[in-house]
Order: C-alpha cells, then structure tokens, then sequence
C-alpha cells in the first residue's frame, strides 16, 4: 500500500455526522500480529509461510498466519492439520503469548502518547479518537503517519490505520488499507467509500447474517442501505435498524476508555545494538523525560519505576524499585532508572532495546493534598514551563540539552538535576 490513501468522491450525504464533524477516529491494527513478531524475532521466518499454534499434527487451530501463508488458503481459527495440508511447506512455531502481551503493551503506550481516549479491541488493535490534539501533534493524518513510523522503527512491526468520522467506517477502512497501509475517509464521503462494499464488510455481519442478506437480495452495502428500514426490521429486529445505519456511515458510538491506565512507557529499539554505558544512560534520559511528560499530559503520577533492557540475542530484563512518594518528574524518574540500567549492564554485551515505565498511580485526591518540598516545587515550575512551549511550539520544541562533561557524569550515576540544562530548538 502507499503511505496514506485518501478516498474522495461525491457523496449526497456530505454533511454526515459521525462521533465527531472531522475524521478523527482512528483503528489501528498491527499486520498479522503473532506471526509477524515470530518472524521479526527468527529472520529465518521472513518471506515464508508462518503458522502460529503448534504441531500440525496436533487438534489445535491456528492461532495467527502470515501473509505468505494466507496465499494459500490459511486463515485462523483453521484446524492445524489442515493447514498443513493447504502449504506442506509452511513452518510451524507454537506461540509466544508472554513475548505477544508484552508487544502489545509497547504499542498500546505508544498509542497513549498521542490520546487518553484508546480503547483496545485486542492484543493488536485499538481505537483513538485524536479530536482536539491538533495543536500538540498535527492533523489526524499526521498521527497515523507518526504512529506507523514509531511501530516499525522501535518494534520492527509494520501498523494498518483507518481514519473516519466513526468508529465502524474507519475499522473498514483499516481493513481494506492492510497490510501497511494507511486509508483516510473525509466526512461526507462515508455513504459512497461504502457503496460498492460486500455486505460482509459491515461490522457485526458474520456468513449467517450475510446469507440471510442475499436471501433478501441484498449483497452490497449500497443495496442495504437503499433497502426500507421497516423491512429490516421485520427481518432482524433490533439489528435491523442498527444494519440500515451502519451501512449509511452512521455511527455515533464514542472511542470509549475507562481511563485506568496500568502503567506509563516509552520505550527505544536501537538501529544498532549499543555497549557503551554513557550511549545507554543518555539514551535512559530521553525516555525518562518523555515519561514524565505523559504522566503530566494525563495528570498522573507515579511510584513505581521499572527499567527494561533487552540483549542483542532478545533476553530481557526488568527491574524495578518503589518511590517514598509519587512523581511525574522526569529527573527523578532517570535518577531511578539509571540505578537500576548500571546495576544490570555488563561491558562487551550489546543491547537492543532500553526502556522505562512508571506505574502505581496516585488517586487524584492524593495528589491535590500533596504538599510540595521545596526543590519539587522548583522541578513543578520548570515542568511546567516545559510544557507550556510545547504546547504552544510543539512536541520536540524544547530538550534537555546535556554537555560532555554533564553526559558523563550521567553516565557514572552522579549527575544531578543541576547538570542537565535545557535546549530550545528553532
């Protein structure tokens, strides 16, 4: 697919309204999920059929496919003996559901940067509606761009987003642009990107629900949303009406999010795997900062900070350690992290991939009865002021910038808040 796809055409609906006036609903769906994290982990995998689930001699079904075996007819939920017998040369791994949970979490963080308002669907896909967030991160489009570009380069997966005024046409949408794709429908065009569509597109509309359709007659979602509303219902009731909405681009249901976060991250694939300590530390600085600028963006602080760091043959591992006090400082957050990174690094070993997460949150009223120290109040003032530009100039619009000397003594665990000075860029 090309980098971004937008459907324009005439439509007697323009004017339609969605959960919002603009296309700022995004379903964002990672490429064959499972397999595709099989094959970033094995290069061996790449370029050949993948089936996830186990031995195919087994009773067990598929549980994910590639792309590559999709062409012959593979699709999940298929027993696994079958498959075999569509593609003998198929290679078959039993999956890894720990490393895929941790996957996801990657993501979902990355989606969080951008939104409070996610609501995941599964492992590997979610809705975001980004209305509002233009000032901070740009246009609609350009969040998808980001987000594509952040999931190849810091999980070496590639991401498919739809972008709608709804949550049902930009799931259609998302599907229709995969695998790597990127399909935008503007408000007013939803009735007529629909038109042409197999009813089966529509959400909720499985091969039972189809069949009946055609019984009717009914094989595009065109024809379905021409059919009489009243007729519909006479056939599946309630559904009915819910199917004649649907198929006009009608969907008023929000990105609904419960907004109780686990855990804050942000976390960095290396191009190259790295050795130094001082590349690492500055490395740890950066994500803790971009931590804390989440924690304050979502008004949370936290108390747990947990470090993770991968080696060059995909070993991980965690560390954690717990605060006196909450925090969304992103000083305090490196101080802690960069403890726990020197405890675990050993010369000579290349590392891949460093993160950071902050977790147990404070409850809000806990946070409007803290009452400052001193030096927290100045970290407030500074974070604060921090925030303040780049909300007006942007993300990136300002940074830590660290000298020679300051990275070093990073490095050797003994810089303080005092050595890290600040960068604005033009």
């Amino acid at each position: 697919m090309s980098e971004m796809t937008v459907f324009r055409v005439e439509s007697e609906m323009a004017g339609l309204n969605g959960s919002h006036p603009t296309a700022s609903i995004l379903h964002a769906d990672l490429d064959a999920f499972y397999a595709s994290v099989e094959q970033r982990d094995n290069p061996a995998l790449r370029g050949r059929p993948v089936v996830v689930g186990g031995d195919p001699d087994s009773r067990g079904v598929v549980a994910a496919c590639s792309y590559e075996a999709r062409e012959y007819g593979i699709h999940s939920a298929m027993p696994l003996r079958r498959a075999a017998k569509l593609c003998p040369r198929a290679v078959f791994v039993k999956g890894r559901h720990d490393v895929y949970g941790e996957v996801s979490r990657a993501v979902m963080d990355i989606f969080h940067s951008y939104t409070p308002l996610v609501e995941p669907i599964s492992l590997d896909e979610a809705f975001l509606d980004v209305f509002g967030c233009e000032r901070r991160h740009g246009s609609p489009e350009d969040v998808a761009r980001d987000i594509r570009r952040r999931v190849l380069a810091e999980l070496g997966l590639t991401i498919s987003i739809g972008i709608a005024t709804s949550k049902s046409v930009a799931k259609i949408a998302s599907d229709m642009c995969k695998p790597d794709g990127l399909l935008s429908v503007e408000p007013g065009q939803e009735r007529g990107f629909l038109a042409p569509l197999p009813v089966g597109r529509i959400w909720g509309v499985g091969p039972r629900t189809e069949e009946r359709l055609g019984a009717l007659g009914i094989e595009t979602v065109e024809q379905l949303a021409d059919r009489d509303e009243g007729e519909l219902v006479r056939h599946f009731g309630k559904f009915g009406w819910r199917l004649h909405e649907l198929a006009r681009g009608m969907d008023v249901r929000p990105v609904s999010s419960d907004g109780l976060r686990k855990s804050v991250g942000n976390e960095r694939t290396f191009p190259e795997d790295v050795e130094e300590l001082q590349t690492l530390s500055t490395e740890l600085l950066g994500l803790s900062d971009e931590v804390a600028r989440r924690l304050r963006t979502h008004d949370l602080q936290g108390r747990v900070v947990t470090l993770k760091i991968r080696q060059a043959d995909f070993s991980t591992v965690t560390r954690r350690r717990t605060l006196p006090d909450h925090t969304d400082d992103g000083g305090t957050i490196y101080d802690v992290a960069n403890v726990l990174m020197r405890t675990e690094f050993r010369p000579g070993i290349g590392y891949r991939l460093l993160g950071v997460h902050v977790s147990d949150f404070a409850a809000e009223d806990v946070r409007q009865l803290k009452m400052p120290l001193f030096g927290d109040e100045r970290a407030n003032r500074l974070n604060a002021a921090v925030d303040g530009l780049e909300s007006k100039f942007g993300k990136g619009s300002i940074r830590r910038a660290t000298l020679f000397e300051s990275v070093a003594r990073c490095a050797s665990g003994i810089a303080t808040k005092q050595d890290i000075l600040w960068e604005a860029r033009g």
